[in-house]
């Protein structure tokens, strides 16, 4: 039985699986097994992939269905002590199993377990991950103390940079397979296990995201997706205000991009629930900012800055 199974999850990745399944295989850290869904891929993914040699490699091919739903199909065909997702466009650093190992040498009794990830938006602009209250850029094994708190710059856990023991799903469940093309899957299942257990945190940074990778199921057009369900979490955060503001930033976010896609109706539902004290002086200007405003500052973020080698975000 390995100690780390690595789920990858695979749509039409033909240009960047490759770079991916090379950073699994060498890492450092080499008990590990990884289980490839197929997830009904149309262009040449799977022959790429079928070209590895190595008997770590468990292969399946399924119509398509989601992500939320290839993970959990990942997770069942599992043999390890330990869960790992790594997306078919993002890549790990060598040394990134071997400190997720430690990290949970240390933190045993902890339900969910992350390192330190950059952001790379293009050839010119890859930025370290910010977290509120914590170097995000040091070297350092820690607990997180107010996980929901720490979220509201960047994610804490990031798929990608993440690990989950085998035995938390049988308390907490799987992905929520009805939010779909990316739209929250994975913050619905870290909220549910933050609730419950500790979050282990490793301040190396190990993986990068790879934001300018095509075909990103995040990329989806806003009309098409289903988004977490904040309801689910009413109770929870009418007790917990850390919860409810790191909700109410999901929500700001949300409503934004509804408000670009046009549907004002959608955007306002989500702006009404929000307690504006939760959101910083940009993010309420940028709430109440007309549609043809917004897509002007996203389209200059994205072409100019960027580009430059700068970064500007709401969230900081």
């Amino acid at each position: 039985m390995p100690f780390f199974s690595v789920i990858i999850p695979l749509y039409n990745k033909e240009c960047s699986v490759c770079k991916t399944l090379k950073s699994v295989l060498e890492q450092s850290y080499e008990d590990f097994e990884i289980v490839i869904i197929n997830d009904g891929s149309t262009d040449n993914s799977e022959d790429i992939v079928l070209n590895f040699k190595d008997s770590r490699i468990k292969y399946f091919y399924r119509e398509n269905s989601g992500v939320a739903d290839a993970r959990n199909l990942g997770i069942k065909k599992a043999t390890g002590k330990f869960i790992a997702f790594l997306d078919a466009d993002d890549y790990w650093y060598p040394n990134h199993l071997e400190v997720l190992f430690q990290l949970y040498l240390k933190f045993p009794e902890a339900g969910l377990y992350s390192t330190s990830y950059e952001k790379r938006y293009n050839s010119k602009s890859t930025f370290p991950a910010n977290f509120r209250n914590i170097d995000a850029k040091g070297e350092d094994f820690l607990i997180v103390d107010d996980f929901f708190d720490s979220n509201t710059i960047d994610q804490i856990v990031w798929t990608s940079a993440c690990a989950i023991p085998i035995k938390i799903f049988d308390s907490i469940g799987l992905f929520d397979n009805t939010i779909t093309h990316g739209a929250g899957e994975d913050t619905d299942l870290w909220i549910r296990i933050a609730l419950h257990f500790e979050v282990a945190l490793a301040t190396f940074i190990t993986a990068t995201y790879n934001l300018d990778a095509t075909n990103r199921i995040s990329n989806t057009n806003t009309l098409k997706r289903r988004f977490l369900d904040f309801n689910k979490f009413k109770k929870e955060e009418k007790i917990n205000q850390s919860l409810k503001k790191y909700l109410d930033q999901n929500r700001y976010a949300i409503s934004i991009l509804y408000k670009i896609a046009g549907d004002y109706r959608t955007a306002k539902n989500y702006r009404t629930e929000i307690n504006y004290k939760n959101l910083n002086t940009k993010q309420k200007i940028l709430l109440w900012l007309p549609r043809t405003l917004l897509i002007s500052f996203k389209t200059i973020q994205n072409k100019l800055i960027l580009m430059a080698g700068f970064k500007l975000s709401s969230f900081e």
